[in-house]
């Protein structure tokens, strides 16, 4: 066993089960070429050593930070011409990860925490880009003219300190260099018609893998994006995703004046969406009672979704949980709604806002009461309410067959942590990651929000 100082660079293919289920043979040929006359060249050009592959990649190891990182520029830089007439949802794109460190070499295999950094921060990147721990700049910064932005500290999975991350695209000039890259600015809502006539608006935003969220209580398209409370949580998801969401039936931006507002509705007007935003196979967001339409739609519709993601939900609602205390909640929730819902007194909202957000600022309460206000009528929002504490889904659950991470925070005030161990343990399979902090909502800068997207990325990483 030998440890010593070394560089490692850790590429993979962007998107590769994707890839691979729309055209197995043909991906599979154009990497071998690519690793032949490209890859595997530029590795022994720079000095660079093969320690691994995998389907999809592979793991090399250089005695200098400035030969990894001329190594994986150039690699990039030579993909650039290689792929001109394939579609842009067939191409291969590579990302790579690179980091300095102690690393331990045994049997022709390299161990050691940089190992584990440099395939972390490989998948923060964009795909055709090169992405350099903070180490790994300060030493080649000075030798390169390459340009690198600043992406400041990131949380990375299993990896207890945040990283300082630097990237290099492809035709980035040195202008932008030292920015730090902002999720997309601007969203689209576009409109769509249900089975049954009622409007639907629906947004996208980001790039990367498609997600869609199921709809839950009170949305706004428009005012949540700036709101204090749930714009960090979108923003944050579109720098990895190309994210659409939707109002639902009776709320924010869709019609108002509808006649029916049940489960079957809410499970159609999903696939309606996903029709129109173009969705064929997508990764499933479920937030609170999200989660169970969720379950619904994967059972019915399990050749489009690829994965579920599961925050702060249930299975069933609190008039199916057989506590007389979880009944007595909701029937104090319907009171308010009926009593003052769309007053200027932010009283009776706040019943469900401080369950919702426990720890926010004053600036984030009143944001969110406000939503809630505009989102829309009493006479829907006690319609929704009662849709929502009739759900079970249990039973529905049982047949899931998707990929599924399940994650709550321990001191969840709006929806009990039971509820979410019942959750996954009744989906087969799924994964349970338990947060700290008591947002039903996560807020940034809180517990738990941070912890939420280490883990998220790193399931999504796994089924792309």
């Amino acid at each position: 066993m030998e440890r010593r100082l070394a560089a490692i660079l850790c590429a993979d293919m962007y998107g590769y089960s994707r890839l691979i289920e729309a055209d197995e043979q043909g991906i599979l040929d154009r990497q071998k070429a690519h690793r032949r006359e490209l890859i595997d060249p530029e590795i022994e050009r720079n000095r660079g050593r093969i320690v691994k592959t995998t389907g999809d990649g592979v793991l090399a190891e250089f005695d200098t930070a400035n030969d990894a990182v001329r190594c994986a520029v150039d690699i990039q830089a030579g993909m650039q011409g290689r792929e001109p007439a394939s579609l842009q949802d067939q191409r291969i794109q590579y990302r790579i990860g690179i980091n300095v460190g102690d690393l331990v070499f045994d049997d022709g295999d390299v161990f050691g925490d940089a190992v584990n950094i440099a395939a972390r921060i490989e998948a923060l990147g964009e795909p055709g880009g090169v992405c350099l721990s903070d180490l790994a700049h300060q030493i080649i910064q000075d030798r390169m003219h390459e340009p690198f932005r600043d992406l400041g500290l990131q949380r990375v999975k299993n990896i207890s300190r945040a990283i300082r991350v630097w990237q290099w695209m492809p035709g980035a000039s040195d202008e932008n260099a030292g920015e730090v890259q902002e999720a997309p600015l601007s969203q689209q809502i576009q409109f769509c018609g249900a089975e049954d006539g009622t409007l639907l608006a629906y947004a996208t935003v980001g790039r990367g893998m498609p997600m869609m969220k199921a709809p839950n209580w009170m949305t706004h398209l428009e005012y949540e994006w700036q709101n204090p409370v749930q714009g960090p949580l979108i923003a944050e998801l579109a720098k990895g995703y190309n994210l659409t969401r939707f109002d639902q039936r009776g709320n924010g931006l869709s019609d108002w004046d509808v006649e029916e507002i049940s489960e079957d509705a809410m499970i159609a007007d999903m696939s309606t969406v996903a029709d129109a935003a173009g969705l064929e196979r997508f990764a499933l967001f479920g937030l609170s009672q999200g989660c169970a339409f969720s379950v619904r739609y994967a059972v019915e519709n399990p050749d489009r979704v690829k994965c579920l993601v599961l925050l702060g939900g249930y299975l069933r609602g609190p008039l199916n949980r057989r506590s007389s205390e979880e009944t007595a909640l909701f029937e104090a929730g319907q009171t308010m709604i009926e009593q003052g819902w769309g007053s200027p007194n932010s009283v009776y909202r706040q019943f469900f806002t401080s369950s919702l957000i426990t720890d926010a600022t004053p600036e984030q309460v009143a944001g969110f009461d406000e939503m809630q206000r505009l989102s829309t009528s009493p006479e829907n929002a006690k319609r929704i309410s009662a849709m929502n504490g009739n759900i079970d889904m249990v039973e529905m659950a049982r047949q899931l067959k998707v990929p599924t991470l399940v994650v709550h925070c321990r001191g969840d005030r709006r929806v009990p942590v039971a509820e979410g161990r019942l959750m996954a343990s009744t989906i087969p399979g799924a994964r349970f990651v338990m947060l700290d902090g008591s947002n039903h909502i996560l807020l940034e800068g809180k517990p738990g929000f941070e912890e939420f997207f280490s883990e998220l990325h790193s399931f999504l990483k796994e089924h792309e």
